[in-house]
């Protein structure tokens, strides 16, 4: 059976250079849209499977679409094609439910590794993708989250800042409530050509539970050793101890951070070292299964002028959303 494709785009040449990027073994029934209006129409009416979306379109933009799919629940694997490279048009539509972001003029070979990574050509885990999109957080919930998850890694960022005397760079934190195998997609998608070393710290208090990841590029080890002093040679157990350095300072200032803003207190586990010098899928393969339907916030972390590459993800467990729109709620009375 076809896949029902659609792009949107208000470019005729766009529209036809994405059409002939699709894959060739891919069989899909395949409808256009010149803006984001008729996207929407087509959207409710043909019902398409995946959207192609542009965000620089007049009238209603890409963004705006992607906030009526979100307020509509329209279940759609959507991937933004766009000539906007900016990180934070990056960070922003991953954070109003796209998959994935895709530079203009669209590469075939880039194209068709995402349709692989996502299993787009399997209909079941289109469904997946697009059911969890579906429960993506209302966008008042998502902006109280953003909010209070901007102040804690401020603090964070302050603290580091000051340790390592650098300008920290902040970024929109990424807001989304996973299944697994989306939580699994995600991990992958960072740092994919890198080796990575990666910490897991439990947290609990009350009635809010999970854990919060850093994975650190193997790269930045040197950078980090430069800033810190460190004069030795770097091995296996000086860069753990970098590792877990990074670690106290990010994740134990990030959790005081929300936890003064929920009003509760965290008792932290011990960090656990989930492996060194590995690929972030190994990391990934070894621990999801005690990884299921999740709130994640994602930070990810950098240092003005120096080559450091950290992630922080914080994994809230499927019994603390309840708490934690219940500790939230008093931010969004008038």
């Amino acid at each position: 059976m076809k896949t029902p494709v659609l792009i949107c785009d208000d470019s005729t040449v766009a529209r036809r250079q994405i059409a002939r990027s699709l894959p060739q073994d891919w069989e899909i029934d395949l409808s256009y849209a010149t803006n984001g209006q008729q996207c929407i129409a087509l959207l409710e009416t043909v019902q398409p499977e995946v959207l192609f979306l542009d965000l620089n379109m007049p009238g209603m933009d890409g963004y705006q679409v992607l906030q009526q799919i979100q307020d509509r629940q329209i279940k759609t694997v959507v991937i933004v094609v766009s000539g906007d490279i900016q990180p934070s048009a990056h960070e922003r539509v991953l954070a109003m439910g796209a998959v994935d972001f895709i530079a203009k003029p669209c590469d075939a070979g880039k194209l068709a590794q995402i349709i692989d990574q996502y299993g787009i050509k399997d209909k079941a885990m289109r469904q997946r993708i697009a059911m969890q999109l579906g429960e993506q957080l209302d966008p008042d919930t998502r902006d109280i989250y953003q909010e209070i998850t901007n102040v804690a890694m401020g603090q964070a960022g302050d603290l580091l800042a000051r340790l390592l005397n650098v300008f920290v760079k902040l970024p929109i934190p990424n807001v989304n409530v996973l299944e697994v195998n989306e939580l699994a997609m995600a991990l992958r998608s960072i740092d994919q050509n890198s080796a990575t070393s990666g910490i897991c710290q439990g947290f609990i208090g009350g009635g809010i539970s999970g854990e919060a990841l850093l994975l650190l590029n193997d790269s930045s080890f040197k950078e980090i050793a430069s800033l810190m002093k460190y004069q030795g040679e770097l091995n296996d157990s000086v860069e753990l101890e970098l590792l877990m350095d990074m670690s106290n300072i990010l994740i134990g200032a990030v959790l005081t951070g929300l936890a003064k803003q929920l009003d509760v207190n965290f008792s932290q586990g011990h960090p656990v070292v989930l492996g060194q010098h590995r690929d972030v899928d190994e990391l990934v393969s070894a621990n999801k299964q005690r990884w299921q339907r999740t709130l994640a916030i994602e930070i990810s972390y950098g240092i003005e002028n120096h080559d450091i590459s950290c992630d922080l993800m914080l994994l809230f467990t499927e019994d603390s959303l309840r708490t934690l729109k219940y500790k939230v709620a008093y931010l969004l009375e008038d």
